[in-house]
């Protein structure tokens, strides 16, 4: 699993830079695995719509896209980012695609399902818009399905924007 001990510690690969975790350190994150041609692929529109109202609270939206589930992000990552410009109008972080099971997870990935698995244990990712919610504190707070659309996680959101303080909030049921 995730060689890392803190969810401030990992980095991920941009198409042109890296990604330095430390820097959402006191942030909300969700983290999301995605795909331009998925029968999911319109969440892009309500992450966006998440990232636009609660970015300036502190959420921080990074969509990781995967190739994985039925080869739905077959593009390069510029092709990924132009679709997601222009078709979903993304203003988040897109990392490099990666994969998010298997031997070449990503360690972003191996942390998450690492620190919140879903139902019966299960490890793995089930397919595209799997999303990941973290408090301020780097803990994962929250795992989604694929089926849970970004506008649900409004209420679990926004309870961790409001949250103060080290105590962590109550944890959130895994969903997946």
């Amino acid at each position: 699993m995730s060689s890392v001990a803190s969810f401030y510690e990992l980095k991920a690969e941009k198409p042109k830079d890296v990604f330095d975790f430390k820097d959402l350190q006191g942030k909300v994150t969700l983290l999301v695995n995605t795909a331009s041609k998925c029968g999911f692929t319109k969440q892009y529109d309500g992450l966006e719509a998440l990232h636009q109202k609660y970015k300036d609270q502190g959420l921080v939206v990074l969509g990781f896209p995967c190739n994985q589930f039925g080869s739905q992000e077959p593009g390069t990552d510029d092709d990924v980012a132009s679709f997601c410009t222009l078709n979903h109008g993304v203003t988040f972080p897109l990392m490099k695609k990666s994969d998010v099971n298997g031997d070449n997870t990503n360690e972003v990935f191996k942390h998450l399902k690492k620190e919140k698995p879903g139902l019966l244990g299960t490890t793995s990712i089930k397919w595209n818009f799997t999303k990941f919610l973290v408090d301020k504190n780097g803990k994962v707070t929250g795992r989604y399905s694929s089926t849970t659309t970004p506008q649900a996680l409004e209420a679990d959101i926004e309870k961790l924007l409001k949250a103060t303080g080290s105590a962590p909030p109550t944890p959130i049921v895994p969903q997946e």
